[in-house]
């Protein structure tokens, strides 16, 4: 009888949480092919790249919590790693006010993220080359000023969601600006990551970021300019990237869709210090909606990476790719 009472107890509970709260999911996969090699010895595979399994709940007075795990890629281990990405407590305070606290979402490219629309098939470019982590430990605020003007702030341990979140983490931090006026958007936004060592090759790094993002009625188009001082606390050691999209609405569900990014860097004596690094990247393709929650792309990719001055230019890498995103 008590065990019977328990698990009645359990369940009722069970059903009064997901009564109050819901479920998210969302998986990104894809089918690629080398377009340069013979067909014969082409590299070609299916991936399942991604998948994100969480659960939101609203309390009570403006109180939210979230959790979400991160299945993907470890480069320590297996290939499905379950990762803590998220597990945050959100305080709507005001009208004006949200604050969130936890292992939370990052700004730093969120607005990026948002405007390029296709993180199933490509990441923003600071996520990509790993500039800043999309979820830390931390807390951050964000403040409506009034229906064109946004700010907000983080301060963040710095390790990003993959690492382990030591007693030596440093704190890292930014602050941003979102301005909108009609269909145009505007961000400008600094992040800092104080140096670890202290010596007189090694300073704080910054990253400035510039993005605009216009949505009209039957087309996006975005573009970033990012500049990161003193690479990895390292004085001096500049790197710059700038990426520009857009997508195009031609009916029966259908879009297609463009990405071209490009990035550099150069330190004290004007030498590309991360050329192997390096390079331009171009993406175009046409996306289909299927049904609710469910998006096909075919896509391009090409890359050609970056060569010294003088050297003659590299052959760019063409992949076919076949994404697919559903979400439930």
């Amino acid at each position: 009888m008590k065990n019977l009472l328990i698990t009645t107890i359990l369940i009722l509970s069970s059903v009064n949480l997901f009564a109050q709260g819901s479920a998210h999911s969302k998986v990104f996969a894809n089918f690629n092919y080398d377009l340069d090699a013979d067909p014969e010895y082409a590299y070609k595979e299916f991936e399942v790249k991604r998948a994100y399994l969480g659960y939101g709940y609203k309390l009570a007075d403006g109180f939210s919590a979230k959790v979400t795990f991160d299945v993907g890629k470890n480069s320590a281990g297996s290939n499905y790693t379950a990762f803590l990405k998220i597990a945050s407590l959100s305080w709507q305070a005001s009208d004006n006010l949200n604050v969130s606290f936890g292992m939370i979402g990052t700004k730093n490219f969120k607005f990026m993220e948002k405007a390029w629309g296709k993180r199933y098939i490509y990441k923003s470019f600071q996520d990509q080359n790993k500039w800043a982590s999309s979820a830390d430990a931390g807390a951050n605020l964000t403040y409506t000023l009034s229906d064109n003007l946004i700010i907000d702030a983080q301060i963040l341990n710095g390790d990003g969601y993959k690492n382990l979140q030591g007693s030596d983490a440093y704190m890292r931090g930014g602050a941003g600006i979102i301005f909108k006026a009609d269909d145009i958007s505007f961000r400008v936004a600094r992040d800092v990551m104080p140096r670890t060592m202290y010596s007189d090759d090694y300073e704080s790094q910054y990253i400035n970021t510039l993005a605009v993002a216009y949505s009209g009625s039957n087309m996006t188009l975005g573009g970033e300019y990012n500049l990161r001082e003193n690479t990895s606390n390292v004085v001096d050691n500049t790197s710059s990237a700038f990426s520009v999209y857009g997508n195009l609405d031609i009916g029966n569900d259908v879009s297609i869709f463009g990405r071209y990014d490009m990035s550099d860097s150069e330190d004290a004596n004007e030498n590309q210090w991360n050329i192997e690094n390096e390079g331009e990247l171009t993406i175009i393709g046409i996306e289909k909606q299927m049904t609710k929650g469910v998006k096909v792309a075919l896509n391009v990719k090409s890359f050609k990476a970056a060569t010294l001055d003088g050297e003659e230019e590299a052959e760019a890498n063409n992949m076919l790719y076949l994404n697919l995103e559903y979400k439930f």
